[in-house]
């Protein structure tokens, strides 16, 4: 358990730019600064990107093919949406040590919100407001009774909360509210949205070099230029929340509350504020989610909450990047595994059906091997890792 002058940098450490809790030690393996990790995160990000389009662009074949389902999926609005439910998850377990396991929840209430505002006649912004709502309502009624919890019990409570509005979104009887199981077609909410595109009709893919999508679609390049310019908007509020002294007030929380309680804050209060924010990142996330799909309850169960958490895990909790970086890896690592082993093994051994689970086999395995390891994930830095949970 770490000390409260390791939990709370003093003025000159955070003025230096340290957002770990103390001074930064050359020789401590913990892992870089963060200006090096960001660094780090860009450099991999760029490297990432740059070998993908050249290789959709120039490698003949399967090969070819491989890549452009990878720059597909890493683009793609989808792909986003769960990248901004990371950040809202790095918000409560990252920096606040909540282990969450309800994050999908969150983007359930978020995405209903504003299907069926939309759905029934509300204008976009009332939906919009809707969606925030229903979700910082959800992070009262879970907040009150399951903050003073810890560990084990708070992800108990938190992934059966979750489970239970699945099922209630799914229930025969709210069919006209919520579609049941059938869920609501894209077409009844989506029209607002494309209306407000400046992108025009046709198809662009930059001469070949991106993929070839509509400017204006379903799933086109407008919904993604949304999506991706509000992950960026997210990681600028969580690097100055992270910045602040509110932010150091979290993670003192997250090594010693006991200590933060000592000089008189009110920890639950703080606790239930990460809740909040981190939820309506979460139902932010649903809203993105569903627009080149439609909402369906069971497409937010709790899998894409353990989605969320490989990508936390992936990219490194308890910085601003890391959320971002591991849910393009994610999903980008998963196709190039289900591409090379339906490419490699022949349909004798394992048809294309059976590649897809092995892709999520080696997800798996990967995982495992990540929390063994390198448990701080890409970015992550082994300081930041010692919770009072």
């Amino acid at each position: 358990m770490s000390t409260l002058s390791e939990s709370i940098p003093t003025p000159d450490q955070a003025q230096a730019g340290d957002t770990q809790a103390g001074v930064y030690d050359p020789n401590d393996p913990g892992g870089p600064p963060p200006q090096r990790r960001f660094l780090l995160g860009a450099a991999i990000f760029i490297g990432y990107f740059v070998i993908v389009i050249l290789v959709a662009k120039l490698a003949p074949g399967t090969v070819g093919s491989i890549g452009r389902s990878m720059l597909r999926e890493s683009l793609s609005a989808q792909t986003a949406a769960v990248a901004i439910a990371v950040i809202g998850l790095n918000v409560h377990f990252g920096y606040t040590g909540l282990l969450n396991m309800g994050q999908a929840g969150f983007m359930m209430l978020g995405g209903y919100g504003f299907a069926i505002s939309v759905w029934h006649g509300l204008p976009m912004v009332v939906g919009i407001l809707f969606g925030f709502l229903a979700a910082f309502v959800f992070a009262l009624i879970l907040g009150v009774p399951t903050l003073k919890l810890r560990g084990d019990y708070l992800a108990i409570v938190t992934i059966s909360a979750a489970e239970i509005l699945r099922y209630i979104g799914r229930l025969a009887k709210l069919e006209d509210l919520t579609g049941a199981a059938k869920g609501i077609p894209g077409s009844q909410y989506r029209e607002p949205f494309t209306d407000l595109s400046f992108f025009g009709n046709g198809t662009f893919d930059a001469g070949g070099w991106l993929p070839n999508l509509q400017a204006t679609g379903v799933n086109g390049w407008w919904v993604r230029f949304v999506a991706w310019g509000l992950v960026a908007l997210c990681c600028v509020i969580v690097f100055l929340l992270a910045r602040s002294p509110w932010g150091r007030l979290l993670r003192g929380i997250r090594e010693d509350e006991d200590a933060i309680r000592s000089l008189g804050k009110n920890v639950f209060a703080i606790k239930m504020q990460a809740l909040v924010i981190g939820g309506l990142f979460g139902a932010l996330a649903g809203m993105i989610y569903i627009l080149p799909s439609a909402m369906q309850a069971d497409a937010m169960g709790r899998t894409v909450t353990f989605f969320c958490w490989t990508a936390l895990l992936l990219g490194g909790a308890a910085t601003v990047f890391g959320p971002v970086l591991g849910a393009i890896l994610f999903f980008a690592l998963r196709i190039f595994v289900q591409g090379t082993s339906d490419a490699v093994v022949p349909n004798s051994i394992m048809n294309t059906a059976q590649t897809a689970q092995f892709a999520w086999i080696c997800v798996g395995v990967a995982l495992m091997c990540l929390v063994i390891f390198r448990p701080q994930g890409i970015l992550g830095d082994k300081r930041e890792l010692r919770f009072n949970v």
